[in-house]
């Protein structure tokens, strides 16, 4: 028996959550009321207080609990340089797959999310980023380090040859994303800052000869708002 209440009760607090992410994610940490998150996971308002004691500590808990989340980005890391013979393969593999998992809409609005409240919570955000990114970045040094020792990249400190190459791939479509708010970039412009990134990675970085430039399209710009409106047959915004 005891068993089993342990059990509902455990699947009725990832249900709370689920919901009060879905709730901070639609409504800021300021817009979010604990008869919210209620509502949503349709339990009453003591339940809620019966697994979390306040706001703050509910927020805390909804963030924390996405960076086991992480732990799928650090296979995919393993598994993508492990898996391919030639490193500008395995980078270009793992950049597409890298910055496809990182560029998801629920990603970006929890990124978002955190960001907005670091100075209100310093010590969430921090442990959000140890715990998650931080740990990424550790992953792919070590591959990097390997693939150092083994000649096949060029002699330096892997950890800042990981931030180069992460820098590289993300700098483009998540600065778009955060200012913008737009969190579907199309799959072809994700895929033009995956090789573009690899190839000034190598360049930087590989001990082979350098790797020409493809003369790719240049990345978009976003279009103007007027711009966007009129071609979907909205009303456009001045």
């Amino acid at each position: 028996m005891e068993a089993n209440s342990s059990s509902r009760s455990d699947r009725k607090r990832k249900a709370l959550l689920l919901a009060a992410t879905e709730v901070f994610l639609d409504k800021g940490f300021d817009g979010t009321s604990m008869d919210d998150v209620a509502a949503r996971a349709a339990v009453s308002k003591p339940t809620v207080y019966k697994y979390f004691s306040d706001k703050e500590r509910l927020f805390a808990e909804i963030v924390l609990a996405t960076t086991s989340q992480v732990d799928d980005l650090v296979r995919l890391v393993v598994e993508t340089m492990d898996d391919q013979p030639g490193v500008e393969a395995s980078l270009t593999l793992l950049a597409r797959r890298f910055i496809a998992a990182i560029m998801q809409p629920r990603v970006l609005r929890l990124r978002r999310l955190v960001i907005a409240n670091a100075d209100r919570f310093p010590d969430v955000g921090r442990s959000w980023y140890e715990q998650g990114f931080e740990r990424v970045l550790a992953t792919l040094a070590a591959s990097f380090k390997s693939l150092a020792d083994r000649r096949i990249l060029g002699p330096g400190d892997p950890l800042l040859a990981a931030n180069h190459f992460v820098g590289l791939l993300l700098w483009i479509p998540v600065n778009k994303a955060m200012f913008t708010g737009d969190h579907h970039a199309s799959t072809d412009d994700l895929e033009l800052c995956a090789e573009a990134a690899v190839r000034a990675f190598l360049n930087g970085y590989g001990t082979s000869e350098r790797v020409p430039a493809k003369s790719p399209k240049p990345y978009p710009k976003p279009a103007s708002r007027k711009n966007r409106a009129d071609s979907s047959g909205g009303v456009g915004l001045i």
